[in-house]
């Protein structure tokens, strides 16, 4: 269930783009409290159901990535861990945590911004949401203003090797 050769139509490319921007909003956020800047939104119907970004050193928690204070949330809203009908955006590739919860929350689309070379679990290492040994998968957009979501990785942790070096 990756992405198609062809690729999404222009119009899902739009609206693709117009769900991503949301999440790099979030990335934002992210970084404006000395997170590592990632940011999902969960979108269903149109509308955005959850927002999430990285809050692992403010919560002290390994866990808490993006996409799972996302899916909480939005299993919280709707009343049930079964998202299924949901697209989730996130800036960065889901790990192989957040990828298998995604799979476990039965989400239907997962649209991702920059590959994560080191994590990456839907496509770049692992391809988590398409494995048929597992009981649902997930369709998989790579690349969604990857240039922007990457380039917001790129430039906080340059930020903080400069400041380390104390520059």
């Amino acid at each position: 269930m990756s992405t198609q050769a062809e690729g999404p139509s222009t119009d899902q490319r739009e609206i693709d783009e117009r769900w991503m921007r949301e999440a790099i909003a979030e990335a934002r956020r992210a970084e404006a409290h000395g997170e590592v800047p990632v940011g999902a939104v969960l979108v269903a119907d149109g509308a955005i159901i959850a927002r999430g970004h990285n809050l692992r050193e403010r919560a002290q928690d390994p866990t808490a990535h993006a996409e799972l204070i996302a899916l909480k949330a939005a299993a919280a809203r709707s009343r049930t861990w079964r998202l299924s009908g949901v697209t989730v955006y996130v800036t960065l590739e889901p790990c192989p945590m957040c990828a298998g919860a995604l799979v476990n929350a039965r989400v239907d689309r997962v649209v991702w911004g920059a590959a994560d070379p080191k994590a990456g679990a839907t496509e770049t290492l692992y391809s988590i949401g398409s494995d048929e040994r597992l009981n649902h998968r997930f369709e998989v957009c790579a690349g969604v203003l990857a240039d922007e979501c990457g380039s917001l990785l790129t430039d906080f942790f340059r930020r903080i090797r400069a400041a380390r070096r104390g520059h």
